[in-house]
């Protein structure tokens, strides 16, 4: 199992290589940044000096070194850059000037507010992370419940509503279900279910500062979640199906076990490896797909963020946040593998067959 996952490490930095590719190429490699700061009435002057700073009068590879040695946690600075650029980390003479620096990646600043784009996105994690729990929490439960009882009532209209149900979840897309459910329980319900459309974790106060809002997350959350929780509930209900035809279940019966016993202790703990593997897998794409389902509720999360971004072509934030999305997908997938070794020995790729 070692071996397979630092072979999985390995890939990882690969595809996060690749991703930095396209990234600086997709939103450095083309246009002017320079006047992206200052705005197209600024003197050539100003604009020369923009473009020194940022580096941006050097061609094109260098620009990207330069980039890639920001961003790297292993990377080579010279001391005042690192006192110019605050860079956090541990620092070790290499000769003269340079330092080899084991750092926090610099994601470098925004151009609109002048911000480190890594205490931008910090902020904003918080509200993505809170989210994406709640949607995998209310899925997880919900699909469970849901699986065992299709299960249990094999052929009945609960099973197949709970299937019907579980392909319209499946089928329909995030920001089309949450611009249903922002206008039905956020407006034309609000009366009722006392939501807004839009609103976050924390909202201010004028007298009393940052209040907690914990009702603004149940439209969100609800819209994130609806996708995994069909998804959970027909793996829920397959497995089920699968053990209560085992002989052990059988023997259990047979013994005179109580069924509620046998449903939730024997059968269900035996059922849910795939569903595990599903909500592993699930939570790195919640992570992704939040970014609609924030700005569609307004709810501050790194989703909301690089949205404004991309309006205001501020592309160091939404550099960063692409990089920050992509490092959370692929350490959620290794961390996944590891736990499907440690669930089930038998998916140990390392194993040898006897």
């Amino acid at each position: 199992m070692l071996k397979y996952l630092i072979r999985k490490i390995y890939y990882g930095i690969l595809v996060m290589l690749g991703v930095v590719v396209i990234v600086f190429w997709l939103f450095q490699g083309f246009g002017d940044p320079a006047r992206l700061v200052m705005g197209q009435r600024a003197d050539q002057a100003t604009q020369e000096n923009i473009r020194k700073e940022l580096m941006l009068d050097q061609p094109k590879w260098k620009q990207f070194l330069h980039y890639l040695n920001d961003i790297s946690p292993l990377s080579i600075h010279s001391a005042g850059y690192i006192e110019e650029k605050n860079l956090k980390g541990i620092f070790i003479p290499a000769g003269g000037d340079n330092r080899l620096a084991i750092k926090l990646p610099y994601l470098r600043r925004s151009y609109q507010t002048e911000r480190e784009v890594g205490e931008m996105l910090v902020e904003a994690l918080g509200g993505t992370i809170v989210l994406a729990v709640s949607a995998m929490l209310l899925a997880t439960v919900m699909g469970i419940f849901l699986g065992v009882i299709a299960a249990l009532n094999k052929g009945t209209w609960l099973d197949s509503g709970s299937v019907f149900a579980s392909i319209i979840g499946i089928s329909a897309p995030s920001f089309f279900i949450g611009i249903i459910i922002a206008y039905v329980f956020g407006f034309l319900l609000s009366h009722i279910t006392g939501l807004q459309m839009t609103g976050s974790l924390y909202e201010i106060d004028p007298f009393f500062g940052p209040q907690l809002q914990l009702k603004n997350l149940i439209l969100p959350a609800i819209t994130l979640g609806i996708r995994p929780l069909a998804i959970i509930t027909q793996l829920t209900r397959s497995s089920m199906l699968d053990v209560l035809e085992q002989d052990f279940i059988r023997t259990a019966y047979a013994k005179g076990l109580p069924t509620r016993r046998i449903v939730f202790v024997h059968a269900l703990r035996n059922a849910l490896n795939p569903v595990i593997t599903a909500i592993t897998g699930w939570f790195a794409e919640l992570l992704a797909g939040a970014f609609f389902v924030e700005y569609i509720f307004g709810w501050k999360g790194i989703g909301k963020l690089t949205v404004d971004a991309l309006e205001k072509l501020d592309f160091p934030v939404v550099m960063g946040a692409v990089l920050i999305s992509s490092a959370f997908f692929i350490l959620i997938n290794i961390l996944a593998d590891w736990l499907y070794g440690v669930i089930d020995p038998r998916v140990n790729p390392d194993r040898k067959s006897t």
